[in-house]
């Protein structure tokens, strides 16, 4: 059993961080002046094209993408150290396209929906959304309440969903809804992909969230789709849902991987420099446990995660994994940032440095796919062999 990269991917994971240390990085100024001023964590398009033509040109499009579309088809272990690379700036860019919803289109997609919307996302030509999370049952998909009927050739769908990322500039969306409100998550949940500008899909409201990000709330009032649009098939749903949701489960722990590290970098530079009382931080013991804690939790972590995502390439059932890292990364993630930010004293509490920004992306990511107490639920079930 290998508990590291291979050659290959070890030379990806170090491309990577070239990248982010000479074009992510250097962005953070400006991306903390914006979020300072109250205007969100974002790139500008200039910056945007920018970074996608550095990105492109060094090889990273579709890593993880088939190879007929253009890919690289790598693994989910090799995606790990990628994605520990990305966590580890707060500078917000995904290296297109982004692997869950590509993971859920992979396994649904017919013919046709693999031309119009597979091939081009794949080769990052197109952005998509998701919308699972309704007003009410943002943890509990069996409260689903938007649904879909059958109108001849055509589902006419009709609820609300929120917290939905990227919908704005997104030029579809996967949405869930319910089509056979007897049988619930357990074949009543199916997924349809609309398209931007449908009528009756409605962007009705941008929600500023901590960390400068924004979420969406979505109205969809009549919005008919053909049956051709209903992704994978009626009454399955659920199941592709929450393979996406297990890939981005285990992107989070490697991001929380990436940021843990570089918090645990910057206890490590400037311990040393800071004097109190005549001595050293660095001297100090509660500096020096919190260095060793801080490394035995990230090893720790990076392994975990690679088991979760060795068993999902071997195509083995990991759900129980993904639960593990989301709660152990993320909780993790918080305790070091938190201990990097104390170290920092009055300098870690201003917006001139990353550490703040970085502490409220972690806080956003123990809610979002799911938080830590669900997680903890459907571990402990499992292993008390409880069922709902």
């Amino acid at each position: 059993m290998e508990f590291a990269l291979s050659e290959e991917h070890q030379m990806l994971k170090d491309l990577v961080r070239r990248f982010v240390d000479d074009h992510l990085i250097p962005l953070e100024p400006a991306v903390l002046e914006r979020e300072a001023a109250g205007g969100g964590t974002i790139v500008t398009p200039e910056e945007r094209v920018s970074i996608d033509q550095k990105s492109h040109e060094m090889g990273l499009w579709g890593l993880d993408a088939p190879t007929e579309f253009g890919g690289s088809d790598l693994p989910t272990v090799a995606m790990i150290g990628v994605n520990e690379e990305i966590g580890k700036t707060v500078t917000p860019y995904t290296l297109p396209p982004d692997s869950p919803n590509l993971r859920m289109l992979m396994a649904t997609v017919n013919d046709e929906q693999r031309k119009l919307y597979l091939e081009p996302y794949a080769r990052g030509e197109k952005v998509s959304a998701i919308g699972i999370s309704e007003p009410g049952a943002g943890g509990d998909p069996a409260g689903m309440k938007t649904h879909a009927e059958r109108h001849g050739d055509d589902w006419v769908i009709n609820g609300r969903k929120i917290w939905v990322s990227r919908v704005a500039e997104s030029d579809f969306t996967i949405l869930m809804a319910v089509t056979d409100k007897t049988r619930g998550v357990r074949g009543g949940i199916s997924a349809f992909l609309i398209d931007k500008g449908t009528p009756g899909f409605n962007v009705v409201r941008r929600i500023p969230m901590i960390g400068g990000l924004y979420t969406y709330e979505i109205v969809l009032e009549d919005c008919r789709v053909p049956a051709s649009k209903m992704l994978g098939k009626e009454g399955h749903g659920f199941a592709p849902m929450q393979l996406r949701l297990s890939t981005r489960r285990v992107q989070i722990a490697s991001w929380c991987v990436g940021l843990s590290q570089r918090a645990l970098d910057m206890i490590c530079t400037y311990a040393p420099q800071r004097t109190t009382f005549g001595a050293p931080l660095s001297e100090r013991q509660a500096i020096q446990w919190w260095v060793a804690d801080a490394a035995t939790r990230i090893h720790a972590c990076r392994l975990m995660t690679y088991d979760a995502a060795w068993k999902i390439d071997q195509g083995r059932e990991a759900r129980t994994e993904a639960s593990m890292i989301k709660v152990f990364g993320t909780e993790m993630a918080t305790d070091i940032i938190d201990q990097a930010m104390q170290t920092y004293g009055a300098m870690g509490m201003t917006k001139e440095l990353p550490l703040q920004l970085m502490a409220s992306t972690v806080r956003a990511m123990r809610i979002y796919e799911g938080p830590s107490e669900v997680h903890r639920w459907v571990i402990a079930r499992q292993l008390l062999g409880l069922r709902r």
